[in-house]
């Protein structure tokens, strides 16, 4: 499942491990495990998402520095897309439902969420070859396509985690 569980799973004391052979905490125990891992690996994601949406915004300073007033706004639409992407992520339910909730997340479920978010990480790279392509754009003729394109990636991946709460109720 990933270095994020096991790495919770390494971290157990003495009392956790003792309490562990209490019937039925092992299940419920895993489960928190595996909602400490989700949170732990989105936290990690949003600080990667993070780093690309600076760098989005010191592009923007250097185009209005350049004079590229014109651009500005387009490339706040990237900008914009890829803060609600992050905010949202930062904000999500760490996998799973409230005990009154209606959905009930089941452990199987909590597995491919954390897959699921596992697969978001992948999309970092995206972004930053998006952005570095925007920025070895600036002050040519495909500076135009160079927006589009991180404004699509960006808008991707707010797509992307829209489509997280399919994996719960499919």
């Amino acid at each position: 499942m990933g270095d994020m569980l096991s790495k919770i799973g390494d971290s157990k004391s003495f009392i956790e491990k003792l309490a562990s052979k209490i019937p039925g905490y092992s299940g419920y125990k895993a489960k928190e495990d595996r909602r400490a891992a989700d949170k732990l690996l989105r936290e990690t994601l949003a600080a990667r998402y993070e780093e690309q949406w600076k760098r989005i915004s010191e592009i923007q300073k250097r185009m209005v520095q350049e004079m590229m007033i014109d651009h500005v706004a387009l490339v706040e639409s990237a900008a914009l897309k890829l803060r609600t992407f992050i905010d949202t992520m930062k904000t999500a339910a760490y996998g799973y439902a409230g005990f009154f909730d209606e959905v009930k997340v089941k452990e199987g479920e909590l597995d491919k969420l954390y897959q699921y978010d596992q697969a978001l990480l992948e999309g970092v790279s995206k972004v930053a070859n998006a952005v570095d392509n925007l920025e070895t754009s600036l002050g040519t003729d495909g500076l135009p396509a160079a927006i589009r394109n991180v404004t699509a990636v960006c808008g991707d991946c707010v797509t992307a985690f829209d489509r997280r709460k399919d994996v719960i109720l499919s």
